[in-house]
C-alpha cells in the first residue's frame, strides 16, 4: 500500500493523517499540541516548536524514518503568520501569528499610505491586523535591529515544508493559496507585488526575500525518499479536503470563525470584510474570518457554570431570538469587522432573561457575525446558493448545527471526518505525486434543518446588525 501524509499544522496543534494514494482511506492519525501562544493581543511560537510537533504527531502515528510506503507529504498550515529569517537561515525573532494584533495601528498605517480601493485592486484584500503585510511594517517600526537582520521572510507552512526538504533546499517555497493571504502577492496577477513591498521597505531589496510561488501540482523537492508538495493555507486545504463546489459554503467553527465560497474569478472587496484569496487549484476563495468563534462558547459555558454540551442544551431551550437579547461576541477585538480593540457586548439583558437566553445570545452572536460574512461574499458576485457546510470544533454541537440552520434557513451539512484540513492537505500530497487531483474527498451528513420562521431568522440577524452599528458604527 502507498501513502500520502496530510500535515495541518494550526494555531493550537499539528495533526498528521496518513493514507491511501489510490482510496483514500485512513491508516493511521497523530496529534501534537502547540505551547501556548500567548494573551490577546500579543500571539507568538517560536517556529522550531512547530517542527517538534511535528515529530510528535509523526512518532504517535506509528511514522518510522524511511518508511518505504510513505510516497508523497504536505503541509498545511496556519494564514499569514511572519516568520523572520536571517542570512545564515536562523530565525529571527518568534512568528507573529495570525490572531496577533499588535500591527493594528501598522495596518491602519498601510491604508494610509494607499487608500483601501487601491488595495483591493492590486491584492484583493484590504490590510487587518492579520496579514503578514501588517506585520512586517510592525517589525520594521517596532523592532528595527530585528529588521536589519531580516534575510527573507515567509509563512508558517513555508517554514516547515522547507525545513521538511532538508538543510540542502535552500530555497523556500510556498502556495498561490497561502501566498495570497500575505497582502503582497496578487491572485490576479499571481505576482508579488512590488509596489507593496516598497511602501514597506523602499530601501530593501526584496528580489530575494520571498518563496517561490510554485504551481498547485508541482512536486517541490523530496522528504525522506517522499514527494514533497508545495503545501497551502489551512482554509484553502479545508475546501480540498470538502471537494468544495461552485456555490458551496464552507462555515469554520474553530479558534476562528471563517466562512468561505470557491469562485472562478478573483474578488476585491474595498470594504476590507471579504479577503481576495486564491485557493491551491488554480481558482479563487474569497473569504470572511472573524477571530471569535468557538472560544466564545468556552466562555460562555464558563460563566454559566456549564459544559459545553449543556451550554448546548440551555442554548435549544430559548428561541430563535433570544428574547430580544444580543451579544456581540468580541471578547479579543475582532478582524471583521475590522475592530481590534473591541470588546463582547452583551445587550438588552432583563430581569426576565434566563440562562437558556443567555447561552443562544452567545451562540447567535458568533453565527451572526460569521453569516453578515457570508452576505458580504454574496455582495462580491459570488454565487453562495449550494450546500451548506459547518466545520471545525462548533459543528460537534448539535446546538450550534441548528442555529445555523435556523439563521440561514437551509439544512446544514457536516462532514465524517474530524480533520478536515489534514484530508486536503492529504488530497494535495496525492495530486503532486500522481498529477492529478483524486476523486475522494470527506463525505457528509445532513446535521439540521431548519425549524425558525422566515421572520424571526430576519429579525434576528437585522437585530445584531442594528446593535453592532448602534456599539461601533459599522
Amino acid at each position: 500500500m502507498s501513502l500520502v501524509i496530510g500535515v495541518d499544522s494550526s494555531t493550537q496543534s499539528t495533526k498528521v493523517e496518513f493514507r491511501d494514494v489510490d482510496s483514500g482511506e485512513l491508516v493511521a492519525a497523530g496529534r501534537a499540541s502547540h505551547p501556548d501562544t500567548g494573551v490577546a493581543p500579543i500571539s507568538e511560537t517560536h517556529p522550531e516548536e512547530w517542527l517538534k510537533a511535528l515529530d510528535s504527531a509523526l512518532y504517535q502515528a506509528g511514522f518510522t524514518n524511511h518508511d518505504k510506503n510513505v510516497a508523497a507529504i504536505s503541509v498545511a498550515g496556519q494564514q499569514h503568520g511572519l516568520v523572520a529569517i536571517d542570512g545564515d537561515n536562523n530565525i529571527v525573532r518568534k512568528a507573529k501569528l495570525w490572531n496577533d494584533t499588535e500591527s493594528a495601528p501598522d495596518a491602519s498605517w498601510c491604508i494610509q499610505q494607499r487608500d483601501a480601493k487601491w488595495w483591493a485592486d492590486r491584492v484583493g484584500s484590504v490590510p487587518v491586523a492579520s496579514f503578514t503585510v501588517a506585520k512586517l511594517a510592525w517589525l520594521k517600526r517596532v523592532e528595527p535591529k530585528n529588521w536589519a537582520r531580516v534575510a527573507r521572510v515567509c509563512l508558517p507552512h513555508d517554514y516547515l515544508s522547507w525545513q521538511l526538504r532538508g538543510a540542502r533546499a535552500n530555497e523556500i517555497v510556498t502556495d498561490r493559496g497561502d501566498a495570497s493571504g500575505t497582502g503582497y502577492w496578487s491572485p490576479k496577477s499571481g505576482q508579488y507585488d512590488n509596489e507593496i513591498l516598497q511602501v514597506i521597505d523602499a530601501k530593501r531589496d526584496w528580489s530575494g526575500a520571498l518563496p517561490r510561488v510554485a504551481a498547485p501540482l508541482e512536486k517541490t523537492g523530496t522528504w525522506q525518499n517522499a514527494v514533497v508538495a508545495c503545501g497551502t493555507g489551512d482554509n484553502m486545504a479545508g475546501a480540498l479536503g470538502i471537494g468544495l463546489q461552485p456555490g458551496d459554503v464552507a462555515i469554520s467553527l474553530g479558534t476562528s470563525g471563517t466562512v468561505y465560497c470557491v469562485s472562478a474569478s478573483p474578488t476585491f472587496d474595498a470594504s476590507a470584510s471579504v479577503a481576495g484569496f486564491a485557493d491551491a487549484t488554480g481558482a479563487f476563495l474569497p473569504l470572511v474570518c472573524t477571530l471569535n468563534a468557538t472560544k466564545v462558547f468556552d466562555s460562555f459555558a464558563n460563566f454559566l457554570n456549564c459544559s459545553l454540551h449543556e451550554l448546548g442544551d440551555l442554548a435549544l431551550a430559548s428561541e430563535c431570538g433570544s428574547r430580544d437579547l444580543v451579544l456581540l461576541p468580541y471578547l479579543d477585538g475582532e478582524r471583521t469587522p475590522n475592530l481590534p480593540d473591541a470588546r463582547a457586548t452583551l445587550v438588552g439583558l432583563s430581569a426576565s432573561h434566563t440562562r437558556s437566553d443567555v447561552a443562544r445570545a452567545a451562540i447567535e452572536g458568533v453565527v451572526c457575525g460569521l453569516l453578515d460574512g457570508l452576505s458580504a461574499i454574496n455582495d462580491c458576485a459570488v454565487d453562495t446558493s449550494g450546500r451548506i457546510f459547518l466545520l471545525g470544533g462548533g459543528a460537534q454541537s448539535s446546538a450550534v448545527c441548528q442555529i445555523v440552520a435556523d439563521l440561514t434557513g437551509e439544512q446544514v451539512n457536516v462532514l465524517n471526518e474530524p480533520e478536515i484540513v489534514a484530508l486536503g492537505a492529504a488530497r494535495q500530497a496525492a495530486a503532486a505525486l500522481t498529477g492529478n487531483w483524486p476523486q475522494w474527498t470527506a463525505s457528509s451528513r445532513v446535521a439540521a434543518h431548519p425549524v425558525a420562521s422566515d421572520d424571526q431568522k430576519t429579525t434576528t440577524r437585522q437585530r445584531f446588525a442594528a446593535v453592532r452599528k448602534k456599539s461601533f458604527g459599522v
